[in-house]
C-alpha cells in the first residue's frame, strides 16, 4: 500500500482516535491486531456464532485489497510477519507486539523540541535526524489536519533536511523552515489567504476547535475566531509586540477575536480561554500517551500538563532549546 502512495498510519492495539478533532481524548483499543481470519473464524465457529464478510475486502478498487491478495500468498500469517519486518518505506515497531510503553528513544520525542518563547506554543524545532514518522506527525498537527503527508513527499522532504539543505516547504497546511541553525515547524499563514473563511462564532462557555489546533472558550457572547494573518496592523500595539516575539512564520496562525462591537481584533487569550492542541495531539500520535488517565482533564484550575516535552529538562544554548535527559515529571 505505501508502494502505491498510501498514507498508512502506525496501527497499535492502544492508541488515539484517528477522527480529528472530534475523536480527541478518546483511546482505542484494538484486542484483535494478531488473530488471524481463519483463527477468528474457528473461534466463531465453535461458539455457534456467525458472520458477515465485507465484500469490499476483496474488491481490487481498494489499495488494501489488492494488498492483502498480495500477501496472501505466503500463507495466513504472512501479513502479519511482513508487517513485523522491515519493508521498503516502513517504520514498524519489531519489538514485542503488545508492548504498549514507548522509551523516549523510540518514540521520536528526543527530534522534537519545544518553543522556548512565550506564546510559542503549536511550534515545533527539529532535528534533521527525524524520523519519517515523526517528521509526518509534526507536520500535520502543525498543519491541523488529518492527512498525512504522501510518501514521495515526505521522503523528498527528509532527503533535503539529511543533505544540510537550507529551505522552506509547506506541507500538510505546514510550513518548514530549515535553516544552518534551527528548523522550524509552524502552520503556513498562507494557506488561509489561499482557502479563506468566515471567522468562526464562539457559544459563551463552550469549547470550541478552531483551525484543528485550538481550543477556545469565550467568557461572553458575540466573539468569533479568526487567524491573525492580515489582521496585524489591526491590533493594538501591546498585542502587536506580544506577536512580534514570535518568528515571522508563527504569528499568522495565532487566534484571535472578532467582535461587531469592538474597535479591533484582539489576541484571543485577552477575552477566552486558550489552549493549544497541537502539543498533545503529537504526543499521542508518538506514542507519548499510553494511559486513558493522561486524557484526565487538569484539576482545580492548574495549567495543562505538556505532554510531548513534560519528561525532559530543557535549556537555552544559543537562543535554541536543547534536549537534556529524559526523566520524567
Amino acid at each position: 500500500m505505501r508502494a502505491e502512495g498510501s498514507t498508512l498510519g502506525r496501527v497499535r492495539d492502544w492508541s488515539p482516535s484517528p477522527a480529528w478533532p472530534e475523536g480527541r481524548g478518546l483511546m482505542l483499543l484494538r484486542p484483535m491486531l494478531d488473530v488471524g481470519r481463519a483463527e477468528l473464524r474457528d473461534w466463531l465457529t465453535a461458539r455457534g456464532s456467525g458472520w458477515i464478510d465485507d465484500p469490499a475486502n476483496e474488491d481490487p478498487r481498494f489499495a488494501r485489497s489488492r494488498a492483502r491478495a498480495s500477501l496472501l500468498p505466503m500463507g495466513e500469517g504472512g501479513a502479519r510477519a511482513v508487517r513485523r519486518g522491515r519493508m521498503r518505506g516502513c517504520d514498524v515497531d519489531d519489538r514485542a507486539p503488545n508492548s504498549l510503553t514507548l522509551s523516549r528513544q523510540d518514540d521520536g520525542s528526543a527530534a522534537v523540541r519545544s518553543s522556548p518563547l512565550p506564546m510559542g506554543e503549536g511550534s515545533f524545532a527539529l532535528d534533521r535526524a527525524v524520523s519519517a514518522r515523526t517528521l509526518a506527525a509534526a507536520l500535520v498537527c502543525a498543519g491541523g489536519g488529518d492527512r498525512p503527508p504522501r510518501g514521495d513527499r515526505l521522503d523528498r522532504l527528509l532527503t533535503r533536511l539529511r543533505a544540510g539543505e537550507a529551505f522552506t516547504a509547506v506541507l500538510c497546511g505546514a510550513r518548514l523552515e530549515a535553516g544552518p541553525d534551527r528548523i522550524l515547524v509552524t502552520r503556513e499563514a498562507g494557506e488561509f489567504a489561499r482557502r479563506p473563511a468566515a471567522p468562526q462564532p464562539l457559544a459563551p462557555g463552550i469549547e470550541t476547535v478552531w483551525d484543528g489546533r485550538w481550543a477556545v472558550t469565550a467568557a461572553g457572547p458575540g466573539w468569533s475566531v479568526a487567524p491573525a494573518a492580515g489582521r496585524r496592523a489591526a491590533l493594538s500595539k501591546a498585542d502587536r509586540a506580544r506577536l512580534d516575539a514570535l518568528p515571522p512564520a508563527a504569528r499568522g496562525g495565532r487566534p484571535v477575536l472578532v467582535s461587531d462591537g469592538a474597535a479591533g481584533p484582539i489576541l484571543a487569550e485577552n477575552a477566552a480561554a486558550v489552549r493549544s492542541l497541537v502539543e498533545e495531539r503529537l504526543a499521542l500520535a508518538l506514542g507519548r500517551m499510553t494511559h486513558e488517565s493522561d486524557l484526565a482533564p487538569r484539576a482545580h484550575g492548574a495549567p495543562p500538563r505538556n505532554h510531548l516535552f513534560s519528561g525532559a529538562d530543557f535549556t537555552e544554548q544559543g537562543g535554541a532549546p536543547r534536549l537534556q535527559g529524559s526523566k520524567r515529571a
